[in-house]
C-alpha cells in the first residue's frame, strides 16, 4: 500500500460526505497498526498513512446563560411524565458530566458525605477515573433523586430511575420538549457539558481546571472554550502598558461613543 492509495481512500470518504473526524480515526486506525507491526514484531515497512490527515472543524460550543437554565428546569419540573428531568438538567449544568455518565450513575457510586461521585473507567468515555466534585446544586439533585427512590423503588441500584426501579434509557423526547417550552433552540443535552465549562471559564477558573472536571484527554479539548474568558488576555496586554510614554487621552468635552460615530 502507497501514500496514493491512502489519500484515494479519503477522497472516496469525502465524497461519501463523511465527517474529517470519522476519516482520522479510520486513517489512525491504520496508521496505529502498522506502527504496531514495526515496533512489536520487527517490521520495516513505511507508514502509507503520514500526512493525510484531514483538517477538523472546531468543535460545536453552544451554551446558554444562567437565566435560560433557570426557565429550562422550570419547563422540565411541569412534565409529569419525566419528573427525574429537572434533576437530571440540574446535575448536568452542575458537574459537566456527559449523558451516559449520569443515566448509568449507580447509587454506590455517590458519596454524599465527601460531596463526590465516583466515575471508574468503565463509565467514562476516555477510559479514566475521575472523581466530580458536587456543589449546592449538585447535591440537592441528587437529594431529591434519592426521596424518590425511597418512596418508590428503595431496592434501585440507579440514581435516574423509573418508579419500578429500572434504569432510565434517554431523555431525549422530554429534554426537546422542555426546551420547546422554554424558549431554546439548537439546544443539545450534550450542550450542558459546554454550559457547564462556558460558566466555569467565564468565572476565571483555570482551563487546566475545567479539563479536569469534565475529563478531556488533553489541554487542547479544553482550549475551545478559552475565548470566553477575555480577561485572561486583557490583563496580559495592559502589561505593555507600563513601557508605553505618550498616552493619548480624551480631550474636555469628547467621549468614546461620539468618537466611534464620526
Amino acid at each position: 500500500m502507497r501514500s496514493q492509495d491512502v489519500r484515494a481512500y479519503v477522497r472516496e470518504r469525502r465524497r461519501e460526505g463523511r465527517a474529517a473526524s470519522t476519516i482520522n480515526k479510520e486513517v489512525g486506525l491504520l496508521s496505529a497498526a502498522i506502527n504496531y507491526a514495526n515496533r512489536e514484531w520487527g517490521w520495516e515497512i513505511d507508514n502509507p498513512a503520514q500526512g493525510c490527515r484531514q483538517r477538523e472543524p472546531e468543535g460545536r460550543v453552544r451554551w446558554i446563560s444562567r437565566d435560560e437554565s433557570v426557565e429550562l428546569m422550570k419547563m422540565a419540573e411541569i412534565d409529569p411524565r419525566a419528573q427525574h428531568l429537572a434533576d437530571f438538567i440540574r446535575l448536568a449544568l452542575n458537574t459537566g458530566c456527559r449523558k451516559g455518565e449520569l443515566l448509568g450513575l449507580e447509587w454506590r457510586r455517590v458519596d454524599l458525605k465527601a460531596g463526590l461521585i465516583h466515575l471508574e473507567a468503565e463509565h467514562t468515555k476516555t477510559g479514566r477515573r475521575r472523581a466530580v466534585p458536587l456543589n449546592k446544586e449538585a447535591r440537592a439533585a441528587i437529594i431529591n433523586r434519592a426521596r424518590f427512590r425511597a418512596q418508590y423503588c428503595p431496592a434501585s441500584p440507579w440514581v435516574f430511575s423509573h418508579k419500578n426501579g429500572s434504569r432510565i434509557g434517554d431523555i431525549k423526547r422530554s429534554f426537546a420538549t422542555a426546551c420547546m417550552r422554554a424558549g431554546i433552540v439548537d439546544f443539545k443535552i450534550h450542550d450542558m457539558r459546554h454550559t457547564c465549562a462556558a460558566w466555569l471559564v467565564t468565572a476565571g477558573v483555570p482551563l487546566a481546571e475545567v479539563r479536569d472536571l469534565l475529563g478531556h484527554r488533553s489541554i487542547q479539548m479544553t482550549e475551545r472554550y478559552a475565548h470566553l474568558s477575555p480577561e485572561n488576555v486583557r490583563s496580559a496586554v495592559a502589561r505593555l502598558d507600563s513601557h508605553s510614554h505618550d498616552l493619548v487621552t480624551l480631550e474636555e468635552g469628547e467621549s468614546v461613543s461620539g468618537l466611534l460615530t464620526h
